[in-house]
């Protein structure tokens, strides 16, 4: 796979920009100045700045998610071929919206999420713990593979998230993005804030 056979990528994290331009620069490959980038928010679009000089007609961003891009993404989707650099763990959502509406594309991992050694914590126990991911549940018990809840609370962020934790027969207490919570941050705030009523 020659990146430069490609028209545009779509970037799903600032992961997938670092090692994306760290594979060009290993191959000794530069993107043509023409290239346009999709990017799932604007955190991850400002961050290509880093790489390339960022011009507004070149780089598009949606607010979280693939069908935020839906408008920018179709209205290329006849000139453009499209790379999707990605995890080990792939992008479903956003291989399942390119392959659904029939756009040009390929799929290409890259890097690998692979879990942490966290057993230089087993002694320490933490009221809270937070998830952003399925792969955050894995590598707990990957982990601790003993791990009991007891009085921690769980925290966890997405669908698939929330599924892992469930899959666990372990208790949700802070979900997000909720209508009253999009992020995080708010979540667990109102979660004190509900808490510390009673």
């Amino acid at each position: 796979m020659n990146p430069t056979d490609f028209s545009a990528v779509i970037f799903t994290s600032k992961n997938s920009i670092e090692h994306f331009f760290r594979v060009c620069e290993e191959a000794r490959t530069k993107m043509s100045a023409d290239t346009k980038y999709f990017c799932l928010s604007e955190a991850v679009a400002l961050y290509l700045q880093k790489f390339i000089v960022y011009r507004k007609r070149k780089v598009f961003f949606g607010k979280r998610t693939i069908l935020d891009l839906k408008d920018q993404l179709t209205k290329h989707k006849k000139k453009e071929k499209f790379l999707l650099p990605c995890s080990n763990l792939g992008s479903k959502k956003v291989v399942e919206f390119l392959t659904k509406n029939e756009f040009n594309f390929n799929e290409v991992i890259m890097y690998r999420t692979v879990a942490s050694d966290l057993s230089d914590l087993s002694e320490i126990t933490y009221d809270m713990l937070v998830f952003f991911s399925p792969l955050g549940i894995e590598s707990l018990y990957e982990n601790f593979p003993t791990f009991t809840q007891n009085e921690t609370r769980i925290a966890v962020y997405g669908k698939l998230t929330s599924q892992a934790v469930v899959d666990k027969k372990l208790n949700i207490n802070v979900q997000a993005p909720v209508p009253e919570a999009p992020s995080m941050t708010m979540a667990i705030d109102l979660y004190l804030q509900q808490s510390n009523k009673k």
